[in-house]
Parts: structure tokens; sequence; C-alpha cells
């Protein structure tokens, strides 16, 4: 942690219809100003997920954002309702339920849905059983509500953020929730806000960004066949993780410490989606493929302390649940997962399939968010062309959304995340120069 980093407690009701009832605790830090005759305000970064914290991302950025931007603005990082130092909550899940391959909700090895469907119902029984009175309470809604009660504990007449991943979603709903209360608003790696769908679309949308950005890894890796022996060319390179993926659905290798305790199909699939977030990435990938396919000597796993992993499933999974409903017919998701793993093999049907919220047992207490043109023009986005996790045809419909209240930068560039994050100048300038000066490109603009 940055030593110029201060922390502080907010409290905030649980319930905002009901401000006088239970209150829960915001976890708050900030990095101020150098430079105070030159302070414009605050500048808030909404972390991703739903799950992640984000008390120490004012540690984290200033050693990346630029002097401008850090002379103008105070850095704020928070917790969101649920997570980490802020009041948390966990559903109590069995070790089994939280591994990788159940968060995102992997078919079995065949495509059945069977352990799929009671795993989604153990969830929900876990939640509702476990997860005490905030677990109904989580929701965009009300960490735009947060969002604003830091605003006014900073005194701060508007607010200035950052929003990424899932933050950008959370931003957007801030923007239309409270409009005249913002300032400069970027979001980097844009969410699909339709609101019938909301987390149900990001989840499907997973299958078009993998196969857009696993060209990249594919490209990189044939470029080494001398080193990895993947393939000599990118084609080859896809078949070798498809044939290899199947193999593992057939015949998993032991790998102590992984959550589960083995290389099987699925894990291979999670383990290569999360290393197309970063070009840094790539050479574990490789190496894991490498042993897989040699030695069957896999290299240590990075498996998440289990307490992360429970705090991030719940607080995942009441978001998601909470914002809409999602209730189908079973029948309807085993056609779905049997039609998306023939159009998108690499993620394997895991995009459409089902989850808690099919059992859930709380009906959203308010009616979803639509994001809309009505404000101020003070939204800029940034996405990257090839992005595995939140794609770019998904964000073209954040930015149709907002219609003339924002405009959009896009980065020739893959992975997740795209402010000062893969080095492209053209992007990086044109959002600094946003939250320094406030004007927003002429027209969307393509770096």
């Amino acid at each position: 942690m940055d030593p110029r980093q201060e922390c502080a407690t907010l409290q905030v009701p649980m319930d905002y219809r009901k401000p006088g009832g239970p209150a829960i605790s915001l976890a708050v830090s900030r990095i101020k100003t150098a430079k105070p005759a030159l302070r414009r305000g605050v500048l808030l970064i909404i972390p991703g997920g739903p799950g992640s914290p984000g008390l120490n991302r004012p540690s984290v950025q200033v050693k990346k954002l630029p002097q401008d931007v850090l002379d103008r603005y105070d850095i704020i990082g928070f917790d969101p309702r649920g997570v980490g130092q802020s009041s948390p909550v966990s559903c109590g899940l069995d070790a089994r339920d939280v591994s990788f391959t159940k968060l995102k909700p992997y078919p079995d090895a065949d495509g059945g849905i069977a352990e799929n469907v009671a795993w989604s119902r153990r969830i929900a029984e876990a939640c509702a059983r476990n997860g005490g009175p905030l677990i109904r309470h989580i929701s965009t809604r009300n960490e735009a509500r947060d969002i604003d009660r830091i605003r006014q504990a900073l005194g701060e007449k508007k607010l200035s953020y950052w929003g990424v991943s899932y933050g950008t979603y959370a931003g957007a709903v801030y923007a239309t929730m409270f409009p005249q209360r913002t300032d400069r608003v970027v979001l980097d790696s844009n969410d699909d806000p339709d609101p019938r769908k909301v987390a149900r679309q990001w989840l499907a949308n997973y299958a078009v960004g993998v196969e857009d950005r696993f060209p990249d890894f594919a490209a990189w890796a044939a470029a080494r066949d001398g080193e990895y022996g993947l393939g000599a060319d990118p084609a080859a390179v896809r078949r070798t993780f498809l044939d290899l993926a199947t193999a593992l659905d057939r015949k998993p290798l032991p790998w102590p410490g992984a959550n589960p305790e083995e290389l099987n199909g699925n894990l291979l699939r999670e383990t290569m989606l999360n290393a197309l977030y970063s070009d840094t990435n790539f050479p574990m990938l490789a190496t894991l493929m490498r042993a897989a396919l040699t030695t069957g000597e896999l290299p240590p796993s990075n498996t998440p302390p289990a307490a992360a992993m429970q705090n991030t499933a719940a607080h995942a999974g009441a978001t998601m649940c909470n914002d809409v409903a999602w209730q189908d017919a079973v029948g309807s998701y085993q056609q779905q997962v049997r039609r998306d793993r023939a159009a998108h093999p690499l993620t394997a049907g895991m995009p459409v399939n089902m989850g808690p919220c099919q059992f859930w047992p709380f009906e959203p207490a308010e009616p979803v968010v639509r994001v809309t043109s009505r404000g101020p023009a003070n939204v800029l986005l940034i996405q990257n062309l090839r992005d595995p996790s939140t794609p770019y045809s998904g964000a073209l419909k954040m930015r149709q959304a907002f219609g003339q209240r924002a405009r959009m930068v896009s980065v020739d560039s893959g992975g997740h995340g795209v402010y000062l994050a893969n080095g492209n100048a053209c992007g990086d300038q044109t959002v600094t120069s946003f939250l320094t000066t406030g004007n927003l490109p002429a027209r969307d603009k393509s770096c």
C-alpha cells in the first residue's frame, strides 16, 4: 500500500428504502493530490467483478496515472458493499462449489447440464440460508447509491470516476440515476447494458469475446513453436488447444493445489479464458499446455484463497440475481448449451448455461436500470477491439444506450482493460486529455 493512502469507514443504509434501519460499513480510501492549487475534485475508481475489491486501487493506479491527472484529483477507492473490508457477505459454500469450473458454469464433458442444475440449486439455497439480510440488498442500484454517499461524505458536488469491466455498468447506472452529479466519466472495457438480461448477457458474451481474442494467443504461440510445440501456425495452435481440452475431458491430469485438484478440459478452458485478459499471461498458458502435452508435470497453480473465492461468489451471485430475474425452462438451457458448444467450441457452452439465479429465492426488489441518453455529455467509453470478457460487440450496445452523452474510443488491441493497460498512446492520451480538460472528442475515434 502506498504510504500516502488514507482509509476510512462510511456507514450507509443496508436498505435504502429504510434509511433509519440497520447500517452497513463501506471501506473507502484516498490518495490526495500533491498540488491542491490545481485540484479539480476526486476521481473514484469503480472496481469490476461484480465482487472485486477496490480499496487499494489508489495505491496501484498512482504508479500508472499521468502526473497531470494526479495533480487534479484525489484518487478514491472503495470496497463495494459485501466485499473485502466493507461489511462482507458469504454464502458458506462447500469447497467443491467454488472451484474455477463451477463459478463459471461449464457443462459436463459430454455437454450435459444435470450437475449444473444441482449446483445452481445448492448455491441459491446456501445463499438464502447463510447470506444473512445483506444478501438481499446487494445490487447495482444500491452500489450506485453507495457511490453517491461516498460523494457526499467527501463533500463533492459532482463526481468524476473511472469504471472498469462491471464497474462500467455500475458507472452507467450511477450516471443514469444521478446524471447531474457526474463530472467526468470514463468507462473502460464496457458491459452490454441490455435491461432485459444484464449479467446473463455478460456471461453469454464470453463466447464471442474468447473467439475474438484467441487468435492473438494463437499467433503468439505459433511464432514460438520451437519453444512450446503448440503448432506452427494459428490454425494449428487452435486445433492443439481444442484437442487437448477434449483429451483432458476424458482423462484429467493431477494438479495439486488447484481447485479442482486436476487439470480437466474445463479447467484448461477457464485457465485459457483468464490468460486472454493480458498478453503477459500468454507464457503461462503455453507452458501449461506444453506440460500437459508432454511430461504431465504441471506448473504450480495460482488459486486464490478460499475466503476470497467465497466472498466473490456470494457478491457476484447476489448482484446478478438481484438485478434481474433469470427464470427459464431447464430444457431451454440444455438446448442453448448444445448450440453454443457447436458455434463457439473454445468455451464449450459455458456462457449460456444455467446459474444460481434460476433458483434464487428473492425477487428483484426494483426494476432494472435502463441506461439512456438523458443527462450531460460527459461520458467517454474506451474499448479494446479484442476483449475476451467484455467484447467489442457488447460495448457498442453501451455506446448506443448513452447516445449523445458519450463518445467511444476503439483501441486496436487485445485483452481486458484499456486505459494505461496495453501501451496504446493514442487511447491513453485521449482519456488523459478528457480527465484533465473535460473535452470529449468531437466524434468517436479509433486508435
